[in-house]
């Protein structure tokens, strides 16, 4: 029963989220672009963005860097992190960010990397995703860990908002 109502709370969320629409208004209103790299989100942080009319004036450029192949070849994350810290870490998700600055010259960039299950590791549970937004020669990342029972659909879904709420943070905190 939690779980069937934690899975109501993500869907009444993905009605209701005015995250991108939010976003949209600061990024056109500064002139920024923005591109993402996504993992576990599957393409739907950048899926998000596009809903949104005149999302052309300021999406520069978004790939889904799925594979830790397309990370290395795409975002220049190089296989020793990923051979030492995985593709789900603060240092992959750092050097997503850094790839993506260096490739797009967006104003802002925004990199997703985690496990949305339904199966995950000890070390690396499902629900726990790394995000790094560079802003400013700046690459702020963050952690975080949702609850495990979220269907996979909603994990990602979930993943995406705190990604996009990370870009909304860093773009008023200028």
């Amino acid at each position: 029963m939690k779980k069937l109502f934690l899975n109501l709370k993500a869907f009444l969320l993905s009605l209701k989220s005015k995250t991108p629409e939010k976003i949209s208004k600061t990024l056109l209103r500064e002139a920024f672009q923005i591109s993402s790299a996504e993992s576990c989100t599957g393409g739907l942080v950048s899926s998000r963005l596009t809903d949104i009319s005149g999302s052309s004036a300021y999406i520069k450029a978004n790939f889904v860097t799925y594979s830790n192949e397309a990370k290395h070849r795409i975002l220049n994350v190089s296989e020793e992190t990923i051979n030492t810290h995985g593709a789900v870490s603060e240092e992959c998700a750092r050097e997503m960010a850094q790839g993506l600055l260096q490739l797009t010259k967006s104003d802002i960039v925004i990199c997703t990397t985690g496990v949305a299950g339904p199966t995950g590791s000890e070390r690396k549970p499902v629900g726990l995703m790394y995000m790094a937004c560079g802003f400013n020669d700046k690459i702020s990342v963050k952690k975080i860990k949702l609850n495990p029972n979220y269907s996979r659909k909603n994990m990602k879904f979930m993943f995406s908002e705190e990604a996009l709420k990370f870009v909304l943070e860093t773009i008023q905190d200028k």
